[in-house]
């Protein structure tokens, strides 16, 4: 090559860690330019870039006909899928999926525990200064052991849940588009993740999801926002849970029929929820949901962790496609 790889980074970046992709390869030169939209970066910037590393800016094909491939700082890329540029031929879309895999993954574990053990309502009991005399029926726990917990999509949370859950002796079952092929062959760091699918029981197709739900004690929904997906979780489905089962979604706002769910929450049809992601962010203050005693709600932060950048820098020369 005759000249070197020119990169436009659009994310804030410390100095360590731009230093730190620097000397990945002599054979880039990198442009960091932290910017809203893409009308902020001059054209000429725009022509001569090959790689962009972005949350969200990203330019017409016009603008960029060097552009070969787009790094996003994110794992769910679903406010860009319909950009043009992400369809140009020629153009590689990669993601981040994982660098936070391990803090969502520890996000879910802290909610099936806290429903399944009624933390919520012991904190209420506390804060009234209650010792309930029915405490022993009240608080009966559904354990993780023994029980049967279905991941909706097995990417990098899924399997990383799926990890976590072995010690706690849980049955993991997972939905995954391509059974045949139940390998993940993206970039998993050593001993996370579920690389070689050892932590789950059986893995079912999308179409089969129902029959998946109905056996679980716990359904976490993992996958993200596609057309595919889009109401996967709805009316039909929710019916399918068992009425002692609990929901955990750190997804996407759109997979979930809120609809159909706060119906299933009110009429007790399912045991409770905890919800990190909504259709509508912020969760409006007219929204039932606020009011359930059995939903634990948590502001979109499954993935929120100190170590991100560093992750990110660290997976920026690994990337992996968008996974399903």
């Amino acid at each position: 090559m005759d000249h070197p790889i020119e990169i436009l980074i659009t994310v804030p970046l410390s100095e360590q860690h731009l230093s730190q992709i620097k000397n990945e390869s002599p054979g880039i030169s990198i442009q960091h330019s932290v910017v809203r939209k893409a009308g902020d970066i001059p054209d000429e910037v725009w022509k001569k870039t090959e790689v962009l590393y972005t949350s969200r800016v990203v330019p017409e094909p016009e603008q960029a006909p060097n552009l070969r491939w787009i790094q996003f700082n994110l794992a769910g890329i679903d406010h860009a899928i319909q950009a043009p540029i992400t369809h140009k031929a020629g153009v590689i879309v990669t993601t981040l999926s994982g660098a936070a895999s391990t803090q969502v993954a520890e996000h879910v574990l802290m909610m099936l525990l806290s429903l399944g053990h009624h933390l919520q309502e012991m904190i209420s009991s506390q804060r009234r200064a209650e010792w309930p005399k029915d405490r022993w029926e009240r608080f009966l726990p559904i354990e993780l052991r023994e029980n049967t917990v279905g991941i909706v999509g097995y990417g990098s949370i899924g399997r990383q849940v799926a990890r976590l859950l072995a010690d706690f002796g849980a049955q993991v079952l997972a939905t995954k588009r391509d059974v045949l092929h139940p390998e993940d062959d993206g970039f998993t760091p050593e001993g996370f993740g579920d690389p070689r699918a050892e932590f789950v029981h059986r893995i079912y197709p999308p179409q089969a999801l129902g029959s998946m739900i109905k056996v679980c004690d716990f359904v976490v929904v993992t996958v993200p926002l596609t057309p595919a997906t889009k109401g996967m979780l709805n009316a039909d489905m929710l019916a399918l849970m068992k009425p002692t089962a609990f929901l955990v979604d750190v997804s996407r706002g759109g997979i979930v029929d809120h609809n159909a769910l706060i119906t299933a929450l009110k009429d007790h049809r399912i045991a409770g929820a905890a919800l990190d992601v909504f259709p509508e962010e912020p969760l409006p203050e007219s929204s039932p949901l606020w009011k359930l005693p059995n939903v634990i709600l948590t502001p979109h932060i499954s993935g929120n962790t100190s170590k991100y950048e560093a992750r990110a820098e660290r997976f920026f020369p690994e990337p992996v496609p968008p996974s399903d």
